[in-house]
Formats: C-alpha cells, sequence, structure tokens
C-alpha cells in the first residue's frame, strides 16, 4: 500500500481533533491586520481578528501560500517516502493552487498531485476528509484524485450572513446583491458554485433563511461515507442551534467547524450553514 500524505491549507476550517485524527498536513495562509501579519489558525483567533476590524475599521489583507514554503513541506514528506495529495482552496479565489503546482515543477517529482477544489472552507474540507478516508481504505493515490475530482461538482453549500458587508468589501459579492441584502431584512443565501460565491435564494428574515438551509439538505442524499459540516462564522445562534438541532432530529452525521481567520475576513460575524457531498 502506498504512503499517502494529504496535505490542504488553512482555508479548509476543519476542527484541529478531526486534522489530527486523520494525519493530514494543513499550510496557513497569511492574515495582516494593524501591520502585522498572521498565519491563519495561530497567533489569532476569530473573535481576536473581528475586534480589530472593529477597531481599525479596514478589512485585513489575506496573503496565498507560496511556492517555497510549499516546497519545504512537500520535501520534507517526500525524505519521509511518501507520495503527496495536496488539495487546496478554488483557484478562483486564491493563487495557492498554482503556487503548489509550482513547488511541484521545483522538485521535479511524479510523487505529488495537485487538487484545485474548486471549493473554500467546509467545501473544501469535506473534500479532505473523503481523500483521508479513500486514503485510509488502501486506495491508491491516482485512484484517490480521480474520486476527488469528480465529487468536486457535488459538493453542496447553502450559507446565511447577519451581515454582507466584508464579502462587498472584499470583492467575493458584488455591491448588486448586497444591496439587496440590505433593505427589508431580506437575507441572501449563498453557495459556492463553479469554485466562486455566488447568490442562491433571496428570502425576507432570518427564520425563513433558516428553512431553506435546512430545505437543501433535506431535499439531497449525503454520500454514504462522509458527514455534513455545519460551519459558523461568530454569534449567530439562532441559525446555529436550529441547524444542529436538524442534523441531530434526523440522525444525520455531523462534524462541528468554525470559520479561520481567512474566510472569517471575507464572511464577517454571524455566517452559519451546511456543506455536504450529495450523493
Amino acid at each position: 500500500m502506498e504512503k499517502i500524505k494529504i496535505i490542504t491549507d488553512s482555508t479548509c476550517d476543519l476542527p484541529k481533533e478531526v486534522i489530527e485524527r486523520y494525519d493530514i498536513e494543513v499550510v496557513p495562509l497569511l492574515v495582516t491586520i494593524d501591520n502585522k501579519t498572521y498565519h491563519d489558525g495561530t497567533g489569532i483567533n476569530f473573535s481576536e481578528l473581528m475586534d480589530k476590524i472593529e477597531i481599525h475599521g479596514v478589512l485585513p489583507t489575506t496573503s496565498q501560500i507560496n511556492p517555497q514554503r510549499f516546497s519545504e513541506v512537500y520535501k520534507k514528506y517526500l525524505d519521509q517516502g511518501y507520495k503527496i495529495l495536496s488539495i487546496h482552496l478554488s483557484s478562483k479565489m486564491s493563487g495557492t493552487v498554482q503556487s503548489a503546482g509550482i513547488a511541484k515543477d521545483i522538485l521535479e517529482t511524479e510523487d505529488i498531485e495537485i487538487i484545485d477544489s474548486q471549493n473554500v472552507t467546509s467545501g473544501l474540507g469535506v473534500l479532505v476528509l473523503r481523500a483521508a478516508n479513500l486514503r485510509d481504505q488502501g486506495m491508491s493515490i491516482h485512484e484517490i484524485k480521480e474520486s476527488v475530482e469528480k465529487l468536486r461538482h457535488k459538493v453542496k453549500s447553502s450559507l446565511m450572513f447577519d451581515k454582507l458587508d466584508n464579502l462587498i468589501k472584499g470583492g467575493r459579492l458584488s455591491k448588486t446583491a448586497g444591496t439587496i441584502g440590505a433593505v427589508l431584512n431580506i437575507k441572501l443565501i449563498l453557495e459556492v458554485l463553479e469554485g466562486e460565491m455566488s447568490v442562491k435564494e433571496k428570502v425576507r428574515g432570518t427564520k425563513k433563511a433558516i428553512k431553506s438551509i435546512i430545505t437543501d439538505l433535506d431535499k439531497c442524499e449525503v454520500l454514504e461515507g462522509t458527514e455534513v459540516i455545519l460551519l459558523s462564522a461568530g454569534a449567530n445562534p439562532e441559525a446555529y442551534d436550529a441547524l444542529k438541532a436538524n442534523l441531530e432530529d434526523n440522525n444525520i452525521s455531523y462534524i462541528e467547524s468554525e470559520a479561520g481567520c481567512v474566510v472569517g475576513t471575507h464572511s464577517g460575524d454571524g455566517a452559519c450553514g451546511y456543506f455536504f457531498i450529495e450523493k
């Protein structure tokens, strides 16, 4: 059986205990605010970042992983006899996957396979976990890559946001779409579609937004052997508690996760929703 290391980036937003359980290597992106740069996942947490945004009135800047850093991480595992499957956030949102490709070329090896997940946050996370499960079942690196690439278009997501300011400022959502959400208590349900954030539905009020997210899950069949990820970014207890209760009432296996600082820079406070792979 091949010795395979799964590598991803910090925008996967997987809980630490899950990362450790599946022996996944997570390479952090960078977040800069108030002239200080932090590794996503260490040095600053989501709550602290939101406080700094409030104090300074500007969004942090986020930076992709550079090829040199990828080369260092890859070489460490190649020297230990691993083949590497490196899965990263959408190339339409970051140059991270391109940096991974440059690092592979620098190392001149065929023992690294790179996947553009065409997703971000827990959409990337569910694919990374799928890859780890397939590895543990004894699949080859090429079989895992083929399977994950077939599944990336089956990743479903539904997210509601208390505020859309950060998405607009960060260029992840158009000003037109944001204006719609700001009037008459209209809530936008967003999804990751073809590698980018997209408006899925417009509803009036939080309760209808919660119902919409639950309905999206109820009408789909989750791929066997995978879990739903319940993602939160900051405090939205009404939505979070309702979505969690729905999973438990229907005996659906799930993982609770919180957005990291890179994703949180764009989502802002109060985002909440489901990510899963559809059968």
